[in-house]
């Protein structure tokens, strides 16, 4: 087997550029004591993944210069020296970014293909499932009647924060996203009461009219105008949870924030950001509710199929661009 991987070369300033990337060939990896040799399937491209590109503390490591970087993925057990990972098995890990990785068992999660589709166990079942699960119900406090505004409404976390929110009783869900066309998926496919393209105009006027009796719950996905209108529209006793904020990861210099913070004081609101890594104390009760949901079709989703590892950084500038709908996928 041949094995491919990107590896990050500089650290892009802005914008990332082709040039701040390689894609390398090198060996296939042999898997050591305890260790799995996975050829992946499926890999995974999340827009968190540009704060790894920076040099700057945060909440996770920097990618390493010269090295292959790291991200969800799911593929096949082709050689096993560990104990309980059979070869033949198909395991969640994040190994991404590569065609094969080895690595310690223990970072490997076995997934059933034929319990649902490889795919969504890295969107609608994986990471960005449980992330609108545990951002909308514990970090945002989502109870039955509350009225919620999502942004990126039609990516794969947000879509499917709307759709829990109104599977759990939600009185009015809206959602912003970038396209006509996306906003007539939110409302006609995902159920959201109401949604606007945040491009034909201001997006607090776009929110005020979409929800006249403001919003208890905002779940925020972009930052900058969405969560200064959601603070402007924001009812007594209102929740944010702060998820991402896709709008600023490319800026070259600080964000101004929002100008109408001292609102909060008025309506009692309280914003929270969160981190899925948090929550992984919730993945049985998430599968447990969500499984069924999805597996009825009560819970519908979408993927963004790319073709190719030599794709795997245009699927993720394609991201950052909001090229998607729902979860952008590349397939080996």
């Amino acid at each position: 087997m041949s094995n491919r991987e990107w590896h990050l070369l500089s650290r892009p300033v802005g914008w990332p550029k082709d040039e701040d990337f390689a894609l390398v060939e090198t060996e296939v990896p042999t898997p050591g004591e305890g260790q799995v040799l996975v050829r992946n399937k499926y890999l995974s491209v999340d827009p968190y993944m540009r704060g790894r590109m920076s040099a700057a503390k945060s909440y996770a490591a920097p990618f390493e210069l010269g090295k292959v970087m790291q991200g969800g993925a799911v593929g096949e057990v082709v050689a096993s020296n560990a104990e309980g990972v059979a070869v033949g098995d198909h395991v969640l890990h994040f190994f991404g970014w590569r065609e094969c990785a080895a690595f310690d068992a223990k970072h490997a999660v076995k997934v059933d293909p034929n319990a649902a589709p490889l795919s969504t166990y890295l969107g609608v079942l994986g990471m960005t499932g449980l992330t609108a699960y545990a951002g909308l119900l514990h970090t945002a406090s989502f109870k039955e009647g509350d009225s919620v505004f999502v942004s990126g409404a039609a990516g794969a976390v947000g879509s499917q924060v709307g759709q829990i929110a109104k599977l759990k009783g939600a009185s009015r869900v809206i959602g912003s996203a970038g396209s006509d066309e996306k906003v007539k998926l939110l409302v006609e496919e995902y159920g959201f009461d109401a949604a606007f393209n945040y491009k034909s105009g201001p997006v607090s006027e776009q929110l005020r009219e979409a929800a006249p009796d403001g919003v208890d719950v905002y779940f925020d996905n972009v930052g900058g105008d969405h969560l200064e209108a959601a603070i402007g529209s924001l009812n007594q006793g209102g929740r944010i949870a702060v998820c991402g904020m896709i709008s600023v990861y490319n800026n070259t210099e600080p964000a101004p924030g929002p100008k109408n913070l001292a609102r909060l004081i008025a309506t009692r609101g309280r914003i929270e950001g969160f981190l899925v890594g948090d929550h992984y104390d919730l993945q049985p009760e998430f599968v447990q509710e969500v499984g069924p949901w999805v597996a009825s079709g009560q819970l519908k989703y979408r993927e963004t199929v790319v073709e190719g590892i030599e794709n795997n950084l245009e699927a993720f500038l394609g991201v950052l661009r909001g090229d998607n709908t729902g979860k952008m996928i590349v397939k080996l």
